[in-house]
């Protein structure tokens, strides 16, 4: 029992953790990404997920990664971001992927209009802080972890491996 808390608690976790970093930083750790490929494989061989499952769900991470690696390519992502949405995915499966895109999108749209309104009206608050006022430079980028985290925090109590963990 302990060990499927861990489990439920540790995805949300890395995920929060991720978020932090890249509003405080604007660069997810490859740590991140790593444990959470790492910890998926523990987790679908403890909850006994089918290999079948298992295969569908690294196709996922990997199609993913192919196309955030494109993106990435092409300027309109970060690195960070593009390994984040790829591991994620590797949790989530092709059933949530549409939902995690979706939730992604309109996170991440509220966050760069947040983002943009910093940069317009340069809050104190955020300008004299030496952590926050990365956010109020025009040439910086938008950390779109933060929505990248919000999205598979919302869709991960939905995935296949959540209900094989709290079933366990």
């Amino acid at each position: 029992m302990i060990a499927a808390a861990a489990a439920l608690i540790l995805f949300p976790a890395l995920m929060a953790f991720s978020a932090f970093a890249d509003l405080l930083t604007m660069t997810i750790p490859n740590r991140v990404s790593l444990a959470l490929i790492g910890f998926f494989a523990v987790f679908a061989a403890w909850a006994a997920m089918p290999l079948d499952s298992v295969l569908s769900h690294v196709a996922c991470g990997a199609a993913v990664l192919v196309a955030t690696f494109l993106m990435f390519n092409r300027g309109w992502m970060g690195g960070g971001d593009a390994k984040l949405a790829s591991a994620t995915a590797l949790w989530l499966g092709f059933e949530h992927l549409a939902d995690y895109a979706l939730v992604a999108s309109l996170a991440g749209g509220a966050l760069t209009l947040a983002i943009l309104a910093l940069r317009r009206y340069e809050p104190r608050f955020v300008v004299d802080s030496p952590r926050l006022a990365h956010l109020c430079d025009a040439t910086e980028g938008v950390p779109y972890g933060i929505a990248l985290a919000i999205a598979g925090i919302a869709v991960y109590p939905n995935s296949q491996l959540w209900t094989l963990l709290t079933a366990a």
